[in-house]
């Protein structure tokens, strides 16, 4: 599957994960984590542009994902155990910080993570990709926005999700890729192929929607009590045109994330940094500098 960038394997959180890198090896780290339903593949095009800019770049499979452990059990995906992952990537990696970038499932984690109390020091700079911070979701939720999320509701029921995405050679999961990207051609057939290719692993269904089931055995008006505001600086960059998240969820986020900036992308989907890479890189490798030459 992998003909582009290394691929590793390393074990943290005892767990074995899958992950590809690019850039030098004395490079400043940077950790891409993907969201649902992708897997490291989602990263392509930013492993290239920061590799080149004289970056480490890191996008694991998250657990769960592609060719990373499938712990079983809903329990497995709650997201104190998603935050140890990435902590535990990080020291495996050798780090004591870096900088983290998450799209999506990657981004709620990304910021939890950096708004957690225990965890918060391994984050020098934050990269946020279309994935609104917890509190501001919470703070922010709206009838219109409800009717958005209604698939989060569905994931909590057992059996169903799994045979509704999978049946027919997966083409509930085709419509989700081409359904939300705004930029015609993002996806091509192969790398359609890549994603169901993906997603078909054994187990690997059952665990990426199990990240849904557990976060909703949370209370979510507990969520916001259980984070600090976020010391790293932190570039948010929102595609306007995502059909699953609108973007009211950005406003408000001062008190949360007092470091922040904010790009708004008017022609991106939810796959901004698949539908618009050179912008998206751009923005990120701006906000980075200055790299370390190669």
């Amino acid at each position: 599957m992998n003909d582009l960038y290394p691929s590793r394997y390393i074990t943290a959180n005892g767990l074995r994960f899958h992950y590809v890198e690019n850039g030098p090896a004395d490079g400043p780290p940077v950790l891409l984590l993907h969201g649902f339903p992708a897997f490291w593949y989602s990263y392509r095009y930013q492993l290239g542009a920061l590799g080149q800019a004289g970056f480490r770049a890191i996008a694991p499979d998250l657990r769960g994902y592609n060719l990373s452990d499938k712990p079983l059990g809903v329990s497995s995906y709650t997201i104190d155990k998603l935050l140890d992952d990435v902590v535990a990537l990080v020291h495996a990696l050798g780090y004591e910080k870096v900088t983290l970038v998450g799209h999506d499932w990657g981004g709620v984690i990304a910021w939890a993570v950096a708004a957690s109390p225990a965890h918060r020091q391994v984050v020098e700079r934050l990269v946020i990709l279309n994935s609104p911070h917890p509190a501001a979701f919470i703070k922010n939720m709206t009838l219109t926005q409800l009717r958005k999320s209604w698939y989060m509701l569905l994931f909590q029921l057992p059996i169903v999700p799994e045979h509704l995405i999978s049946r027919n050679n997966f083409s509930a999961l085709r419509r989700i890729l081409g359904g939300s990207a705004n930029v015609p051609g993002t996806f091509s057939a192969a790398d359609t192929d890549r994603y169901v290719e993906a997603m078909a692993r054994p187990g690997a269904l059952t665990a990426t929607v199990n990240y849904y089931r557990g976060m909703g055995r949370i209370n979510p008006l507990t969520i916001p009590k259980r984070l600090v505001p976020i010391s790293a600086p932190t570039l948010l960059i929102w595609g306007e045109r995502d059909v699953a998240l609108g973007k009211e969820l950005t406003y408000g986020m001062s008190s949360d994330v007092p470091d922040l900036r904010i790009e708004y992308l008017p022609d991106s989907g939810h796959f901004v940094h698949e539908e618009q890479p050179e912008q998206v890189n751009r923005l990120m490798l701006d906000f980075l500098k200055p790299p370390r030459p190669c």
